[in-house]
């Protein structure tokens, strides 16, 4: 089975196809530009380099979240509309679970990381593939003291661990250890690979009421609810 992967929820867009656990194509960019231009026309040219029409698909697995509010949107309403067009699976991936499986082979433990603004990190840890924390939204300051507990050396991934590193290093620090760049960056393989793996043990998503995994509201959508609440007093 051919399965379509795609990431939007950074500044990362990237994509691919996997057929029965190898890869087949992949495009990854880490630029600060519109994923709403950019998406389609880049899966179109992936799908024609590989000689490919869209209906030898069988399926499409889609980064989640949590991340970019309007970057998960994109990936998602783009998705939705390939598997419903086509009438084929679609499973979500986790995106910190994607930037987690660059180390999957790494003897330490896994925490990969997005910054949430205001002192919060979008995190998760992980022992190899197995997953040890939830994916949640945590104050760092907060996080850290709570991963010293375990005495064990952590690798750290993410493209905003930089934000991040000098906090991280005095929380930590030779417990703390940052892996190169490209081990940093979502990759839309593994998120094809795993969706295939969820699609046949038929664990995809109903399409019409698949969501993005956000861990918190918009920042808009607080504040309208801070004021209906306000309103109802």
């Amino acid at each position: 089975m051919k399965v379509l992967g795609i990431d939007t929820s950074s500044l990362v867009m990237s994509i691919a196809v996997v057929e029965n656990n190898r890869l087949l194509g992949e495009y990854t960019t880490n630029l600060k530009k519109n994923h709403s231009i950019r998406l389609m026309p880049a899966i179109s040219r992936l799908l024609e380099e590989l000689g490919m029409e869209p209906e030898e698909l069988g399926g499409v697995a889609v980064a989640q979240g949590p991340g970019s509010y309007t970057g998960v949107r994109i990936g998602l309403s783009t998705a939705k509309a390939l598997a419903w067009s086509l009438g084929i699976p679609l499973a979500g991936v986790s995106s910190l679970e994607a930037i987690a499986a660059n180390a999957s082979f790494a003897k330490e433990k896994i925490c990969p990381l997005i910054d949430a603004r205001r002192g919060q990190v979008y995190t998760a840890l992980f022992s190899g593939r197995n997953r040890l924390h939830q994916d949640q939204i945590r104050l760092l300051d907060e996080w850290l003291p709570e991963l010293k507990l375990a005495e064990e050396r952590i690798l750290f991934l993410g493209d905003d661990v930089s934000l991040h590193q000098e906090k991280i290093e005095q929380g930590l620090g030779d417990m703390a250890l940052f892996g190169p760049a490209e081990w940093n960056l979502p990759r839309a393989s593994f998120i094809a690979r795993k969706g295939a793996e969820l699609i046949e043990e038929g664990q995809y998503a109903q399409i019409h009421s698949f969501a993005p995994h956000y861990l918190q509201l918009a920042e808009a959508e607080a504040n309208w609810l801070a004021a209906q609440k306000s309103v109802s007093k």
